[in-house]
């Protein structure tokens, strides 16, 4: 089969980091706020998990299932996409997640009373905007470890000698685990555009802190992208979406 145009590739990038904004945030925002019948921490640690295995195998055979500016630069260098395709990857991930964040805040502003600044609205922190109060140096640590597990489950499900099939679900419950992990530390990144998409809309203290959310994530992602390639290169390696069609 050959390798989708670039312009599909983006098309099948934007639909896919949209639904894992909206499915995941909206989840945090829409269903976790009446104590009574919300799905808490749990209920939101599934809906990023599900949103990913749902998108991957609905078009991860055409882009790689990325959604996540992260693990496009992980999976460029671990050696598995070329990297002139990588700015395009990038900015259509953000318009995606911005796209889904504008889409949730309209929804989300149909309860009388709702503020984006005051409700947090699913935006990630650190100090007094850590959901449990953990400091930067914690939170820092949580993004950049979780985003290297997170591209090692990618990159090693995806590669010749992986079972055949079951990376959408090997990566959608690798995501769910991280958030079990970390939604109490920065409610969870390990993914720039889905910090960005709904950090834009949060208000000022929320946009100040949205670099560790861009710094981390990218961090961790070319830690282990490097050290993928030292470790576990694969002779037979493919392209992702080559990849994601077996």
């Amino acid at each position: 089969m050959s390798t989708p145009s670039l312009s599909t590739r983006l098309a099948a990038e934007f639909l896919g980091t949209f639904v894992l904004v909206l499915g995941g945030c909206g989840t945090a925002v829409l269903a976790t706020t009446n104590p009574d019948v919300g799905v808490g921490w749990l209920g939101v640690a599934l809906a990023f998990g599900l949103t990913v295995v749902t998108m991957a195998y609905a078009v991860g055979h055409l882009s790689g299932g990325h959604f996540n500016p992260a693990v496009t630069l992980g999976v460029a260098a671990g050696g598995r996409m070329a990297w002139r395709d990588t700015p395009a990857y990038l900015l259509t991930q953000v318009a995606g997640g911005l796209v889904a964040g504008g889409v949730l805040l309209l929804i989300a502003s149909g309860q009388e009373g709702f503020s984006a600044g005051e409700s947090g609205f699913a935006s990630n922190g650190y100090g007094d905007r850590s959901p449990m109060g953990y400091g930067l140096v914690a939170c820092l640590v949580t993004e950049v470890v979780l985003t290297a597990v997170f591209l090692w489950v990618i990159l090693d499900s995806t590669d010749s000698r992986a079972p055949k099939g079951f990376a959408p679900l090997a990566i959608g419950l690798s995501l769910t685990l991280i958030h079990l992990v970390s939604i109490p530390v920065t409610n969870t990144s390990v993914n720039p555009a889905r910090s960005i998409g709904v950090g834009l809309y949060a208000g000022a203290d929320a946009v100040a802190q949205l670099w560790l959310f861009v710094v981390a994530p990218i961090a961790g992602a070319l830690v282990a992208g490097f050290s993928y390639a030292v470790l576990f290169a694969d002779d037979e390696a493919v392209s992702l979406p080559e990849a994601m069609e077996t």
